[in-house]
């Protein structure tokens, strides 16, 4: 595994210090293969690159295994490919299936919410902290009303961020807001960072003439033009390939920005998740893929998902730099994805962040996950690695929060939350006419007609249409 590296010395000793350490792309020119991960025995100085003995390790699959590749080269023979002269060998040796260690997870505090020993990460200030801290908590109690009334069938659909919302918050608070995020569906947490009111939340799942998207999209697709956010699309992995359009477009218009895309495991069983890594880096475009391995794609769980070392070690097959990191541990996040973003903007490169967490929830209101997987599981994530009650006695410890800070909090955010509610209940649904509209600067002739045939039709029978929807 490799210490990052980057063009400017300042960064380098950010980077060093912190011990945030990616998973290199490349192997050594000596001819050695396998995918091993790398420590670097050089020194960095200025703009020269650290030199990297590969590290190699013996399948980890059960049943026999294959030798540690070891080649040795005839003497001064190459093949002089396209993309780079390949060393030949004598020797008909396969590339190991997999490594017998697992990539190691960056993390920072432990699950008292101590730091490590010898840890050392970007320090955050008593100000961003707390409202680290406060904004995770808004979202747990946004998450739980929401439920709630999902259930008591005030709503039609919702999805939770329950024991994810260290990776929302933290990465969300390393970004920049000219950075573009492409999400998938489980990050309202990031868009709230960046100004969306609770208001707007309620607004759009409820679907009235408030919500930015006139009621068009089903709830938890939020979006936001003015906060470089990008509307959430339903089918899955396809925001991922548009994120690096939009990072190459930032890299021809040199922008000081990158964009940024989130999606879970499961996306990466998509063939939009291959392209998109290999088309960013062809093309060198400054985006951060964050994945989040929460452990089940719905009912799938991630050893029926792929037989690799989870997501991490997919992008060294595509020449990305990558790193794995505890997505339960704000502070570890927050480090990992600052300096991501950094590396991205400055090398102009991707960089893929495998966030380790655990959806506590059911997928959606839609799922019962206790169908597939032991309660004693579940409680046990919600119990002892609560990433907010782990990021709770790290602040408190400081001596920057308090149990009355606590109940004050909450209860203010559970107030919001309920007069939002009540206050978006109470607005009417946007007009019938605002299905057909915002695609064409003129409408056809074709959807004039449906248009006309979907409004005779609501008058012909009233009662079989909602009435709170103007004509």
């Amino acid at each position: 595994m490799a210490n990052l590296i980057s063009k400017s010395t300042k960064f380098n000793h950010f980077l060093l210090n912190t011990r945030v350490r990616f998973f290199s792309p490349f192997t050594t020119s000596s001819g050695n293969g396998g995918g091993g991960f790398f420590k670097p025995t050089g020194s960095f100085s200025g703009e020269s690159a650290a030199i990297f003995r590969p590290e190699r390790y013996q399948s980890g699959k059960a049943g026999e295994q294959l030798d540690t590749i070891d080649y040795e080269e005839v003497e001064n023979q190459v093949m002089d490919f396209p993309g780079g002269k390949v060393p030949i060998t004598s020797q008909m040796k396969f590339i190991s299936e997999s490594s017998e260690k697992r990539l190691p997870c960056y993390r920072v505090l432990d699950d008292d919410g101590y730091p490590l020993p010898g840890t050392i990460f970007e320090g955050v200030s008593k100000e961003l902290a707390i409202k680290m801290y406060c904004s995770m908590v808004t979202l747990q109690t946004m998450d739980t009303i929401f439920y709630e009334a999902q259930r008591q069938g005030r709503l039609s659909f919702y999805l939770t961020t329950a024991g994810e919302e260290a990776i929302n918050i933290a990465s969300a608070a390393a970004l920049s807001l000219d950075d573009f995020v492409l999400p998938q569906y489980r990050e309202v947490g990031v868009i709230l960072w960046r100004g969306y009111p609770l208001e707007q939340v309620a607004n759009q799942l409820f679907g009235n003439k408030f919500d930015y998207g006139k009621g068009r999209q089903m709830p938890c697709h939020h979006g936001s033009n003015e906060l470089n956010y990008l509307t959430v699309s339903s089918p899955i992995a396809t925001q991922i390939p548009q994120a690096v359009g939009v990072a190459y477009s930032l890299k021809m218009e040199k922008k000081e920005a990158c964009a940024v895309t989130y999606f879970g495991d499961g996306s990466t069983s998509e063939g939009d998740f291959h392209a998109a890594l290999n088309f960013a880096a062809v093309l060198d475009a400054p985006v951060v893929f964050i994945c989040r391995n929460n452990g089940w794609a719905i009912s799938t769980p991630i050893n029926q998902q792929f037989r690799s070392d989870g997501i991490a070690s997919k992008g060294q097959a595509y020449g990305i730099r990558s790193i794995r990191v505890d997505g339960n541990d704000a502070l570890a996040t927050y480090s990992a994805i600052r300096a991501a973003r950094k590396m991205a903007i400055k090398e102009q490169r991707p960089i893929l962040v495998e966030a380790m967490t655990y959806r506590v929830a059911h997928h959606s209101t839609s799922d019962d996950s206790t169908k597939y997987r032991p309660v004693e599981e579940i409680e046990h994530w919600k119990t002892e690695k609560s990433p907010i009650s782990k990021f709770r006695k790290y602040i408190q410890r400081n001596g920057w929060w308090n149990d009355e800070n606590e109940s004050k909090l909450r209860g203010d955010i559970r107030k919001q939350v309920l007069e939002a509610i009540q206050a978006a209940e109470k607005v009417e649904k946007p007009s019938l006419t605002d299905l057909f509209t915002d695609v064409y600067d003129k409408m056809p002739l074709n959807l004039q007609d449906q248009e006309k045939s979907v409004k005779d039709a609501v008058r012909r029978f009233p009662k079989e249409y909602p009435s709170d929807v103007p004509i």
